[in-house]
């Protein structure tokens, strides 16, 4: 009679199992994997081949750049990120509940919110001391993709995923602008038109990037399409990029404060502009925060306009 799924519990599958799972979906070797996780290649294949059996499913097939991941594989591997996680924040809820004050934060921030979250952090780690920040900036695209991974405990974006994945709180005002070298013709002018922008060449961010995103969808409903564009990854590329005098540039207005300021950039009084958005404090539904991470959220909701640059 054929073995029911049921008839084989996952409660029976190990950790060990899944974290052989994970190396080698991450390498593509069997030796690679064991080096990962301080092992024999036989054990990791060991492991493999009970999990495999316990499932009565392929894991991996073979290609000539190695052991690639079936479908079955790449969500097992998934399975095993998810756990991790977990146990991570269970042991760091442990630490904490034990009144040593230490633990770990894992926050995530687009590039365009690099210009502020440091100092949100600086001031939360005056009060909580013993509590290890690591912080990473990325693209909306990259920080989306650790968040749903469950590798971030929050994220700070301009435009938060589907409320099923996460849960997000208003941070602020978030303000756009269309910026260009303190020189431009069109820096003297009040309300100039869109259209008036036409021959400018603009200098944009690659795509996957929330400020190219609202750009677009600006644009496309202003029904304005530039002639010209140069495409860059880096705000501060572009930034110096607009100074040289090679484009104008369609900006979050906490970028370029400082050039402002400065009088290295001027904003360029567009009609419809600024474009407001808001920042988001975001974090994955099925996560819970330890206390550390709570006080952080409560920073960040109640107090993080605060730390936003300043604009004249």
């Amino acid at each position: 009679m054929k073995e029911k799924l049921n008839d084989r519990p996952m409660r029976d599958v190990t950790l060990k199992q899944l974290n052989a799972v994970s190396a080698i979906a991450k390498t593509g070797k069997i030796t690679s994997a064991a080096n990962v996780l301080g092992v024999t290649p036989p054990a990791v294949t060991l492991q493999l081949k009970l999990l495999e059996r316990h499932l009565g499913l392929t894991l991996f097939e073979r290609t000539p750049r190695g052991l690639r991941p079936t479908d079955a594989g790449q969500y097992f591997a998934g399975v095993q990120a998810r756990l991790t996680s977990l146990l991570d924040e269970a042991n760091e809820a442990v630490v904490e509940m034990n009144g040593t004050g230490r633990g770990r934060l894992r926050i995530g921030a687009v590039s365009a919110a690099q210009y502020f979250i440091p100092r949100i952090v600086a001031q939360f780690s005056k009060s909580h001391p013993r509590i290890k920040i690591e912080l990473f900036i990325s693209n909306r695209a990259q920080t989306l993709k650790e968040l749903a991974a469950l590798q971030l405990d929050i994220a700070v974006m301009g435009r938060p995923p589907e409320p099923s994945a996460c849960e997000h709180q208003i941070v602020g005002e978030h303000p756009h602008v269309i910026v260009a070298a303190d020189n431009h013709k069109l820096g003297p002018k009040r309300r100039i038109p869109l259209d008036a922008l036409q021959d400018e060449t603009f200098i944009i961010r690659e795509p996957g990037s929330g400020t190219r995103m609202l750009m677009e969808r600006t644009f496309a409903m202003a029904k304005f399409s530039p002639r010209a564009s140069m495409e860059f990854t880096s705000t501060e590329t572009i930034k110096q990029a607009v100074i040289a005098g090679l484009g104008v540039a369609f900006v979050s207005a906490h970028t370029v404060a400082a050039e402002l300021s400065g009088g290295q950039l001027v904003v360029l009084r567009t009609q419809g502009f600024p474009v407001t958005r808001q920042w988001y404090a975001v974090r994955p539904a099925e996560r819970q925060l330890t206390p550390a991470g709570q006080a952080m959220w409560r920073l960040l909701v109640m107090d993080g306009a605060t730390f936003f640059p300043g604009l004249d």
